[in-house]
């Protein structure tokens, strides 16, 4: 069984029943159960046309569901109308999909979920098993994002914005389980950059693909994170970093700069620099002071720290850091790092410390807490 192929032909499918004048929560069980019986059916009996059983099927199920007595003159006479069996259309209705699950009425994480299953098909106990929530929990956000977006006509152009937000929310969530939403958010971002010309959408692939290059040199065998400036740069995917660095080139040539190239072009600085040493930290100030031009972010503020502190010295990198709000995430340990580079191993083991306690997660507590560890073996004693 093709799992990569159904999963590139949910998409359709569903915008076939949605035109048909289906209500998407409806027709969107209609497809998964289409795709069950594909699952079951497939390896003994491979139809000549996917798509167009995928269709039949979907339909089928779609008017059995919805068959009743108050409303069976209704019914029968979209059944009659059912089109003739023969090539299914060629329309690619990915990208009205990808606006709807994109909703603006949608909570981030029910966006994000939603795209998850009716865009990159994905089964409900997958996307749970990747965000390591009970099955219920995530059929109980999928069905009120359903009902939610079920009255939505999609006849004007859709936010870009909130999709390439969506999917990058998706790629942040990073892998576990059976799922790698890392590489998920790749293949559906990579389907809407050829969809739409945006440089953007451009931008975002590039940036995951520069990111997810770094992948396997990120941790060691015993699962500890590994920071960027020790990692092995030979374990660095090479060919996604020329195919990242290659998109965001053509990106930036057309000369509408937004967050996710300015983001993409501090990745591939990184890339490019044979060593940590040779990192070529002043553009990447310069191309930070772009994104909190572009963002006002204080994330961004806070990473600009980080390379001021490597262009012009911890104590420029730390003049930059006081500037900032203090509860921001992860600033006790910026502010940790520069202490150390600028020579105070004392105050930089009990920031680690403090920083650990606020980490976000269990590996980046035990980084932070063996960062101080090392640094208080080294004190005299």
């Amino acid at each position: 069984m093709d799992e990569t192929l159904l999963r590139d032909l949910t998409p359709s499918v569903l915008g076939v029943l949605v035109r048909r004048g289906a209500d998407f929560a409806a027709a969107e069980d209609a497809v998964q159960e289409a795709l069950v019986e594909a699952v079951r059916a497939w390896p003994e009996d491979p139809p000549r046309d996917p798509k167009g059983w995928l269709i039949t099927v979907a339909w089928r199920r779609f008017l059995d569901a919805t068959r009743s007595e108050a409303a069976r003159r209704r019914r029968e006479d979209a059944a009659a109308a059912e089109p003739a069996p023969g090539p299914a259309p060629a329309a690619d209705d990915t990208l009205r999909l990808y606006f709807l699950c994109a909703h603006p009425s949608l909570t981030p994480s029910s966006a994000v979920a939603l795209t998850l299953r009716a865009v990159g098909g994905l089964t409900t106990r997958q996307i749970a098993r990747a965000y390591l929530v009970p099955e219920a929990t995530m059929a109980q956000r999928i069905s009120r994002a359903k009902r939610t977006v079920s009255g939505v006509r999609l006849d004007t152009p859709g936010d870009v914005s909130t999709v390439l937000r969506v999917l990058y929310l998706v790629f942040n969530e990073g892998y576990s389980g059976d799922v790698d939403l890392a590489a998920e958010a790749i293949r559906l971002t990579r389907r809407l950059a050829a969809a739409i010309d945006h440089p953007e959408a451009a931008g975002l692939l590039a940036l995951m693909l520069l990111h997810h290059a770094r992948r396997a040199a990120r941790t060691a065998a015993d699962g500890s994170l590994v920071p960027l400036a020790e990692q092995d740069r030979g374990r660095w995917d090479r060919h996604a970093i020329t195919e990242g660095t290659g998109i965001l080139q053509a990106a930036l040539a057309r000369d509408r700069l937004g967050e996710y190239q300015a983001q993409a072009a501090v990745a591939a600085l990184h890339a490019d620099a044979p060593t940590a040493a040779e990192t070529d930290w002043v553009q990447i100030v310069e191309w930070y002071d772009e994104l909190a031009r572009l963002t006002d972010s204080p994330v961004v503020r806070l990473n600009r720290a980080v390379a001021v502190g490597e262009a012009d010295g911890p104590r420029a990198g730390l003049a930059a850091l006081a500037a900032l709000d203090a509860s921001l995430p992860r600033h006790t340990a910026v502010a940790a790092y520069l202490h150390e580079r600028d020579g105070d191993p004392v105050t930089a083991a009990r920031l680690y410390a403090e920083a650990a306690a606020k980490a976000p997660n269990l590996a980046e507590r035990d980084h932070l807490t063996r960062q101080g560890a090392r640094l208080n073996t080294l004190r005299p004693r």
